[in-house]
């Protein structure tokens, strides 16, 4: 920097005052610069001063609840008051749920028999022997096929040979 504002002013002023300008319009400059940032370091104090300032005028008032509502509430609160830690109602206990189910399941299992594996596999073999039917009966027809395509082909050479013999005569 000093260097470039030296190559500024060599043309304006003597070489004896140049060293003594420069040095001065750099002091000049740093002197601003540290102003300026102090400056925003108290702006930023002053903005984090106003905001917490703000915050603390902000007061939560308790809400007001009238002698009617207070009732409501000791009213219902003395009703939910009755239900025992014992009794199941209105939350049963889920591991006494689970036990009680699972035993019920173990008694009597020919009543909760789970037949979908069965059935799938059912299914399966039912489509597999519909397939094997199917693929039976395109086999036979196809064979059905083959022996019409041979016997009309037999015809055919048959004619062939008749129509030919024919013309032999007629020569």
């Amino acid at each position: 920097r000093l260097e470039a504002l030296r190559g500024v002013l060599a043309a304006c002023l003597e070489e004896d005052l140049l060293n003594d300008v420069c040095r001065e319009v750099v002091e000049k400059w740093s002197e601003s610069q540290i102003v300026d940032a102090q400056e925003k370091k108290e702006d930023e104090i002053q903005a984090i001063a106003s905001m917490m300032e703000k915050q603390a005028k902000i007061v939560v008032k308790p809400k007001e609840i009238s002698q009617e509502e207070k009732q409501r509430k000791a009213a219902l609160l003395a009703q939910y008051a009755n239900v025992t830690d014992e009794e199941e109602y209105p939350f049963p206990d889920p591991v006494k749920t689970q036990q009680s189910t699972l035993s019920a399941l173990n008694l009597l299992p020919a009543l909760f028999r789970n037949t979908n594996v069965e059935d799938v596999l059912n299914a399966r073999k039912l489509e597999r022997e519909l397939l094997r039917d199917e693929f039976q009966k395109k086999k036979e027809q196809d064979k059905l096929q083959r022996e019409k395509d041979k016997l009309a082909k037999q015809e055919r050479k048959e004619k062939e040979k008749k129509r030919t013999q024919k013309g032999e005569r007629k020569r």
